[in-house]
């Protein structure tokens, strides 16, 4: 039975309306309360001394000048981390492992450029900078590296002599039989290299973290924008030495995360110990600069021997390609990466053979987190372009390539290659849809009309999958002993004296409309209007409403935070039927709860006001029989446990994801042959994210995707020289696209219904890989066979050396 199922007499009058956000009032009107807003007596602020080098012996630290600094509070060096915590738990097994992070640099060495060495506290923000830049800190430079290629080579400078070697994992994900596909195939596509880029997801709102420490209980109050709280928890404890339940993590409003700020605690632990150090409340507000410089971004990944098997009639049997996946000098949040990219083996096609060998790889830059598509949006580009290159170098029609080898309506749920299950989806009708938004027709009448006018127009398309709701049992691929698996969520319902009801779950919201979206699903189970309910903002780890995997990360929220909310909603209504029941002299099963009414069904005119029921419990119990008393609370706690089992180690096979939203974009470019310059004539954006809750907020996901999509593709891009130094460490920089720089969108939608979630909805929000496939597609279509696209970052000066054939040696079609 599902969620949706348990709730027969809700009325679905605000659930699948497009509401505006009930948050946006208070933000509008600047009274939000981000973490760098609330006012704490005594504060102390932090500021951080940063490494210049991307890979250097620390020689020799001084902070003898910092304590000459009027205003000074203290410094944490990592002679002081080193005896005060333990390293970070490391997913990756392996000797030396265990060893490798802390927050400071660690191992007398550092690794990175703007790698945090020491950390300074002072009364104010200004007198915290001036004592960090009393800190002589002396450094005796060594080799870097920052080409996975490189990095694994014999020889190739060590990042983590502990490790031995530059590769964190590695592994073959083998499905199938590539071998008996690539010797049958009519066709053989080969491409020497593809090459996905750095880029950042660059929040509003930055890294900002607060933590008073009480000594009398010996407690941490942590309050930040930390989007993957009890996780992070887990991490912070082991590495203080400390108790997780005695540790407070709270937020409030958040200024964007897309992913990134589920890699807070690594400097939540430094100020931990500052805080319990010196005894003062302390804060750290991360800078523009330090949130560029210090990592954070997606993974790059390099793709190599890449091949396809397609036949004449234009069905591709399989794909091989090895895979070195740059995840920065540490982990953190790696090598999860490695398997969660095989959540989407197939991409959107009917693909039966696939492999991957794969490594995950030290390099001299700043350590990539979670962003907006993670893992999955590198692989998906790559099997995109694979399918243009071969259309292109085939002579098969872009379209109906696709349309022969999607995934069909009538074939979901359908199995992967490695045993995920995509829940729905109609391909075919959402390539339609996104070919009507562009004038297909008309667009390919601008291109005939552009030949030989110094102006190329090419017509792109790009097919994603946004995967959500993680097993966390795929992290056993890169450690067995992981002990994780599964996915669950929590969320409360209560109601007070008043009569009034208060709505949590442990999925923080950073922009999505969570508070907006609960309280739709919520007020048609209660009878009651949105506004009626209060609902909380933020998360907070004492309330009772979060499980392990709590948080807002892999485009859960819709599945495990609203089935939560249900299992809590529908405990209060058992409680309140209860003691409605007793008043009215009807069975439980007798009543409804509407119009803010709980009436016997059969009889309507028996009935009581919704909010007499919470006086009746809170005030005046008496007046309700023994029995009720003894079982009533007007608290409903929830669980929703995400339907898994564990995934097999030896095969890596296995359901992996619960949800799988699609995006289908299409695009129209203009090329100027002389500058290089792309235009965007027209763009098209057709979602499918099952039965969506509020349709509004949907589409300004995907508008908010596709922008940065798009922004990732013509304009952001985090790229190093070749000692360590970042280029685009600031926004003079890095440009991150602006309305100035976008078209005007078209939208549309699908509705595919999940056969697997409790409203029918998916998870939704990671599409931001959609505008990568597009693009590129249309720039190769604009360019014909004249230069391969190999690269997911097209810049101007990248098209004027596509216009003069560049690539088209990395590609052959050996039969």
């Amino acid at each position: 039975m599902t969620a949706t199922d348990a709730r027969p007499q809700a009325q679905q009058k605000y659930e699948g309306q497009a509401m505006l956000r009930r948050e946006d009032d208070r933000l509008l009107r600047a009274e939000g309360e981000f973490a760098d807003d609330t006012p704490v007596f005594r504060l102390a602020y932090v500021q951080f001394v940063r490494s210049p080098f991307a890979h250097a012996r620390i020689t020799k630290i001084d902070v003898s000048g910092a304590s000459k600094v009027q205003g000074f509070v203290g410094c944490l060096t990592p002679d002081d981390v080193e005896e005060l915590s333990d390293p970070f738990i490391e997913y990756q097994a392996g000797p030396g492992a265990a060893e490798i992070d802390r927050p400071l640099a660690s191992g007398g060495k550092v690794r990175y450029a703007g790698e945090p060495v020491v950390a300074v506290a002072a009364d104010s923000r200004e007198a915290a900078r001036d004592a960090a830049a009393a800190v002589v800190v002396e450094y005796e430079p060594l080799p870097v590296v920052v080409e996975t290629k490189k990095a694994v080579e014999p020889g190739a400078p060590l990042l983590h002599e502990a490790i031995g070697e530059n590769v964190s994992w590695q592994g073959q994900f083998d499905f199938g039989d590539i071998d008996f596909a690539l010797e049958n195939a009519d066709h053989v596509i080969e491409v020497d290299e593809l090459h996905f880029h750095r880029f950042s997801p660059t929040p509003l709102e930055t890294f900002v973290i607060s933590v008073d420490y009480d000594p009398g209980m010996d407690t941490f109050t942590i309050q930040s924008g930390c989007a993957q709280p009890q996780l992070s928890l887990l991490m912070i404890g082991a590495a203080l030495r400390h108790p997780v339940e005695k540790i407070r993590l709270l937020s409030k409003d958040i200024g964007g995360s897309f992913g990134v700020k589920v890699g807070m605690f690594i400097p939540m632990v430094a100020l931990c110990l500052m805080a319990r150090k010196f005894r003062r409340p302390m804060r750290w507000v991360q800078t523009r600069s330090e949130a560029h410089s210090e990592g954070g971004h997606s993974n790059e990944r390099t793709f190599t021997n890449l091949k396809m098997a397609v036949q004449n009639d234009g069905t591709v049997l399989g794909v091989t390609y090895d895979a070195l996946d740059d995840h920065g000098a540490y982990t953190r949040y790696e090598p999860l990466g490695a398997p969660i990219w095989s959540q989407v083996t197939n991409a959107c096609y009917q693909i039966k053979h696939l492999r991957v060998n794969w490594k995950s790889v030290y390099t001299n830059k700043g350590p990539t987190l979670p962003v907006r598509g993670y893992s999955r949006m590198q692989h998906l580009w790559a099997m995109e372009r694979l399918f243009d290159i071969a259309a292109t170098k085939l002579g098969m029609d872009p379209v109906e390539f696709r349309l022969k080898n999607y995934i069909q309506p009538d074939q979901y749920p359908y199995t992967t290659v490695n045993e995920c299950v995509y829940d729905s989806g109609n391909l075919p009708l959402s390539l339609r849809k996104a070919l009507d938004l562009i004038d297909y027709e008309d667009a390919k009448r601008l291109q005939a009309e552009a030949v030989g006018t110094g102006r190329r127009i090419g017509i792109g398309i790009g097919s994603t999958l946004d995967s959500g709701t993680n097993n966390f049992g795929q992290s056993r691929f890169i450690n067995p002993n992981s002990g994780m698996s599964g996915n669950t969520e929590a969320g409360l319902v209560r109601m007070g004296s008043d009569g009034s009801v208060y709505v949590v779950t442990g999925g923080v919201a950073y922009g999505q409309g969570h508070e907006t979206t609960m309280a739709q699903v919520v007020a048609d189970m209660l009878g009651v209007t949105p506004d009626e309910l209060v609902t909380h903002r933020g998360g907070d780890s004492i309330l009772g409403t979060q499980t392990g995997f709590s948080g807002s990360y892999a485009s859960q929220f819709a599945v495990t935070g609203i089935g939560a909310l249900i299992d809590a909603t529908n405990k209060l209504i058992t409680d309140i039927k209860l003691v409605a029941g007793a008043v009215l002299g009807a069975e439980p099963d007798e009543l409804v709860l509407e119009d803010h009414m709980v009436r016997v069904a059969a009889d309507p005119e028996r009935q009581m006001p919704l909010k007499a029921v919470g006086w009746l419990v809170h005030m005046s119990p008496a007046e309700l029989p023994k029995e009720v008393q003894d079982v009533v609370t007007l608290v409903g706690r929830g669980v929703y446990a995400a339907p898994f089992t564990v995934p097999d180690v030896e095969t890596k096979k296995g359901n992996l994801t619960l949800t799988y939203s699609t995006q289908v974009h299409a695009a129209v470019v203009e090329i100027d042959e002389e500058t290089g310059q792309i235009e965007l004539l027209r763009y098209g954006m057709v979602d499918d994210c099952g039965t969506p809750i509020n349709p509004l907020i949907v589409q300004g996901q995907v508008h908010g995707a596709t922008a940065h999509g798009i922004s990732a593709t013509l304009f952001e891009n985090m790229h190093y020289t070749p000692d360590g130094q970042l280029l685009g460490a600031n926004f003079y920089d890095y440009h991150a696209a602006t309305a100035y720089d976008l078209p005007q969108f078209a939208y549309d939608n699908v509705i595919s219904p999940s056969p697997f979630t409790p409203t029918g909805a998916k998870g939704m929000g990671e599409g931001g890989g959609a505008p990568q496939h597009t693009i590129g597609a249309a720039v190769q279509n604009a360019l014909g066979d004249t230069g391969i696209v190999i690269d997911s970052h097209i810049p101007a000066e990248s098209v004027l050396e596509l216009l003069a054939g560049a690539n088209s040696e990395h590609v052959k079609v050996v039969r």
